[in-house]
């Protein structure tokens, strides 16, 4: 029975009950940091895996295992029986008939080793994707609304495990010395969204829900809409790479402004029917990402200039490094053919490719989501 109370005691008194502060930012949040912290690892993988990927196609690698096993592929020959059976399947395709015909069995270890090692790579991201999402789905740890983006990352990478295999087993045909060039930008562009989608996450996941719901009131819709397309443009642009990459275009003319003297290449449009140029002619393929290098360089131009009216510093640095790097990524690309794209300049030039990726996911990132400053930091 409840005690009566005097209706002179001071209010005061009586214990008061007060709410724990930041109880609605917590609510169904779950591990933000540490899930963070495993999309980082996978962040970093993904970066390795393009690279090495690249580094596979620079040393011509990718041909050397004919098939596709993806659980008992993980073990590479035991024995010299199996390295002779293995050497034995490459020597049945095109590529070492046509254009490594001689090889000694040293030789095929070397670009052995490389798809090999390209291989056990994704096999290793998958796992860390599966351990990190079993171990955060059984321990209800995932926030609220995150479990089919994470599912998603993992969704896209089996299908790259895929992709993979239909990119190399179009190198296996008659008449084929290299993978299908259009398959290796699949391929890679791919990799480029999985890269993309991660760092998003990344960037999210580092400030809470609430803090996102007020910085969106005062974020610049304008120039994230440049930040959209700006992100769009680099996509394209490597894709044009790709297909630079995949028939060696960038060793077709290694004279610049010009090509073999003149602004376009010569017969650009040689090959029938006319569709195949823009895939396979080596010249006009190259065209192409110098054209889009420099409109998507000037584009880069304008979107910094309108983000230096933006009264937030953050976005502004933002920017700042964008421009800065998509000028570094300009002058790499012409070294690149002006020297005929030796394999060190290459590398460079995708890795570079991978940071500017991430710079502009980032800025347009910001221009959304403004980082909450002072009016002096303004």
């Amino acid at each position: 029975m409840a005690t009566k109370r005097s209706i002179f005691e001071d209010v005061g008194d009586t214990p008061k009950q007060v709410a724990a502060p930041g109880g609605i930012d917590r609510a169904g949040q779950g591990a933000r940091g540490l899930i963070r912290g495993w999309l980082m690892v996978l962040f970093g993988l993904v970066v390795v895996m393009i690279v090495v990927g690249g580094l596979t196609r620079l040393t011509d690698s990718g041909l050397s295992i004919t098939e596709w096993k993806p659980v008992t592929g993980a073990l590479p020959p035991m024995s010299e029986a199996e390295w002779v059976s293995e050497f034995d399947k490459y020597r049945a395709i095109p590529e070492y008939q046509l254009q490594n015909k001689g090889m000694t069995m040293t030789e095929f270890k070397v670009i052995y080793w490389w798809e090999w090692g390209h291989r056990q790579l994704g096999r290793f991201i998958g796992l860390v994707w599966a351990a990190g999402f079993v171990f955060f789905a059984a321990t209800r740890k995932i926030p609220n609304g995150w479990t089919g983006k994470l599912l998603f990352i993992g969704a896209l990478g089996g299908l790259q495990g895929f992709i993979g295999w239909w990119m190399v087993s179009s190198g296996l045909r008659e008449g084929m010395l290299d993978v299908a060039s259009y398959r290796l930008a699949t391929h890679l562009g791919l990799a480029f969204v999985i890269f993309g989608f991660i760092a998003w996450y990344i960037y999210q996941l580092g400030r809470s829900q609430a803090d996102l719901l007020q910085a969106r009131r005062s974020g610049d819709a304008s120039l994230a809409g440049l930040g959209t397309i700006l992100v769009g443009f680099a996509f394209l642009q490597i894709i044009l790479g790709a297909l630079v990459a995949g028939i060696d275009a960038g060793r077709a003319f290694p004279d610049w402004p010009l090509m073999a003297g003149g602004f376009l290449p010569p017969e650009p449009l040689g090959l029938s029917p006319v569709w195949r140029n823009f895939f396979e002619d080596a010249g006009l393929v190259q065209f192409m990402h110098r054209m889009a290098g420099y409109t998507l360089f000037a584009f880069t131009i304008f979107v910094w200039v309108r983000a230096r009216r933006s009264a937030n510093a953050h976005t502004r640095f933002a920017f700042n490094a964008v421009m800065a790097l998509m000028l570094l990524q300009l002058i790499i690309g012409i070294v690149t053919v002006i020297y005929s794209a030796p394999w060190q300049i290459a590398i460079v030039h995708q890795l570079t490719a991978v940071i500017l990726w991430a710079l502009i996911l980032r800025a347009r990132f910001l221009a959304k989501f403004p980082i909450p400053q002072t009016i002096k930091g303004a």
